[in-house]
C-alpha cells in the first residue's frame, strides 16, 4: 500500500529541465526557450498545448532556471482580488514568475488585472491553455506575450514516462513492475502524461500480492473501469463527460445526451453549469436555424436557480431533448470569428464618412453623414449602400446555414444584396 499521498504525477516531476520528457522544439540545446533561459531572461508567455504535456512542470523549471520567485494561480479558484494580492507583493530585486493555470478561464476584468504589471514588468507572465489563446486570451495581454505551443507526447515519450517512474518511485519499485504491454496504459490515458502517471499508480495500488506485477492490457482494463471512469467534476473527466454531453447534442442523439447529463447528474454536478452550457451550446450549434433554442436554454437556467433540485432534473431533461431534436446551424458562430479575425487584420481602416455622426458643424462641412441613406424612408425599410469600410466592400462574412428558417433569412439577403456580396 502507498502510505504517500502525494499523487505520482508530483513524486516524479522532474527537477530540471533536461529531465523534461517532451517537447525539445522548445527547451532543447536550440529551442527557442533554451536560448531565452542561456540568456538569463524570460519573456511573458502563453503555453498552449493539450492537458498532460507539462505546462506547468515547465513554467516552474523555467522560473527556477532564471532564478525568479515563482508565484501559481489557478483561473478556476483566483480571481481580480488574488492577482491584486500577489502583485501588491514585494518583489525584491527580480520580478517574481506568476503562473496563470488555464488562463483562457479569466473573464476580460481578471486578463486586465495582469495586463498593467506585464507592461510595467513588475511580473513575467506564463499562462497556460488548452484553448487557442487567439480567441481565449484578450489582444492587448497577448500581444505583449509570446506564444509558445506545445506538442502532444508522442508514443515512445509516454513509454519514457512510464520507464523513469517505474525506476524512480519508491512506491513502484516496492511492487517489482516488469510492463508486459503498454498499449492499454497508452489508449485509455490519450496521451496525456498525467493521466498515464496516474492510471499506473492506480494499477500498482490495485496489487495487493507480495509477487512481482506484470502489467498487461487485460489487468490495467480492469482497474480502469473500476477506478478511473468515476466522474470527478473537479478533473479531467469533468471535462471529457461535458465534452461529449455537448458533442452529443450537436450530433442530434438526445439518448447520448441524456446519459452523459444523468451521468453528471448522479455525480453531483452543479446543474446551473449544465443549463449554463446549453445556453452556449443554443447559440453556437443551433442559432437562427430555430431562434427559440435560445430562449428555452436562458429559461433552463433561470429555472434551475427558482426551483433547484431534483426537479431541476426534468426542465434539463426537456430542453436537452429539445436541443439535441432541433435543426443545427454554426453559421453565426463561424462568421463572428471570421469577422473577428478580419477585424484583427483591418483595424487601420477609416469608417466611411456617411455613416459617421455628425454633431457639430465643422463635421458637416468636411463631409459627416453626407450621402448617408435612412433605411426607414424607403420602400421596405431598406436603401442598398455600402456599410463596411471602403477596402472591404462586399466582403461576406455570414453565410446563412442549410435549414428552412435560414432559407429564408438567404431569401431576404438575396433580395436586399443580390450580388453585392454574392448571395
Amino acid at each position: 500500500m502507498n502510505t504517500d499521498s502525494t499523487p505520482l504525477p508530483e513524486r516524479v516531476r522532474p527537477r530540471t529541465l533536461d529531465d523534461v520528457i517532451g517537447q525539445r522544439k522548445l527547451i532543447g540545446p536550440s529551442g527557442a526557450l533554451r536560448r531565452a533561459v542561456d540568456a538569463g531572461r524570460l519573456p511573458s508567455m502563453i503555453l498552449w498545448g493539450p492537458p498532460g504535456v507539462g505546462k506547468t512542470t515547465l513554467a516552474l523549471l523555467l522560473a527556477e532556471a532564471v532564478k525568479r520567485p515563482f508565484v501559481a494561480l489557478s483561473a478556476i479558484n483566483s480571481g481580480v482580488k488574488e492577482i491584486r494580492d500577489v502583485l501588491s507583493r514585494p518583489s525584491g530585486m527580480f520580478p517574481p514568475v506568476v503562473f496563470i493555470d488555464e488562463i483562457h478561464r479569466f473573464n476580460k476584468s481578471q486578463q486586465d488585472a495582469l495586463l498593467g504589471a506585464v507592461e510595467k514588468g513588475q511580473i513575467t507572465l506564463i499562462g497556460a491553455t488548452t484553448e487557442n489563446p487567439s480567441f481565449e486570451v484578450n489582444s492587448a495581454l497577448l500581444s505583449r506575450s509570446q506564444v509558445y505551443v506545445l506538442e502532444s507526447l508522442d508514443r515512445n515519450e509516454l513509454i519514457q514516462l512510464v520507464d523513469r517512474a517505474i525506476a524512480q518511485d519508491t512506491f513502484l519499485q516496492s511492487k517489482k513492475i516488469t510492463v508486459q504491454s503498454y498499449d492499454a496504459l497508452l489508449r485509455l490515458s490519450g496521451g496525456d502524461g498525467r493521466k498515464l502517471l496516474n492510471l499506473l499508480e492506480l494499477v500498482a495500488s490495485a496489487h495487493v500480492s507480495a509477487e512481482p506485477l506484470g502489467i498487461n492490457d487485460e489487468g490495467v482494463t480492469t482497474v480502469a473501469q473500476q477506478n478511473i471512469a468515476r466522474y470527478d467534476k473537479s478533473g479531467e473527466q469533468h471535462y471529457d463527460i461535458i465534452s461529449a454531453f455537448i458533442k452529443s447534442l450537436r450530433g442530434s442523439d438526445p439518448n447520448a445526451a441524456l446519459y452523459w447529463m444523468a451521468r453528471m447528474m448522479v455525480a453531483g454536478e452543479d446543474p446551473i453549469f449544465i443549463a449554463r452550457r446549453m445556453l452556449i451550446m443554443a447559440s453556437e450549434d443551433i442559432g437562427n436555424a430555430n431562434p427559440t433554442a435560445m430562449i428555452m436554454a436562458s429559461e433552463a437556467v433561470q429555472a434551475i436557480q427558482a426551483i433547484g433540485m431534483p426537479e431541476g432534473r426534468i426542465v434539463l431533461s426537456q430542453v436537452a431533448v429539445y436541443l439535441a431534436t432541433s435543426p443545427k446551424s454554426n453559421a453565426s458562430y463561424v462568421a463572428i470569428d471570421a469577422a473577428m479575425a478580419l477585424a484583427e487584420q483591418t483595424a487601420h481602416l477609416p469608417v466611411p464618412l456617411h455613416l459617421r455622426n455628425a454633431p457639430t458643424k465643422l463635421m458637416k462641412q468636411i463631409g459627416y453623414g453626407a450621402d448617408y441613406q435612412y433605411a426607414h424612408a424607403h420602400e421596405g425599410s431598406f436603401a442598398q449602400q455600402n456599410f463596411l469600410p471602403d477596402d472591404l466592400k462586399g466582403h461576406k462574412l455570414y453565410e446563412p446555414g442549410h435549414n428552412a428558417r435560414e432559407a429564408e433569412i438567404q431569401r431576404s439577403l438575396q433580395k436586399w444584396w443580390g450580388d453585392w456580396y454574392g448571395y
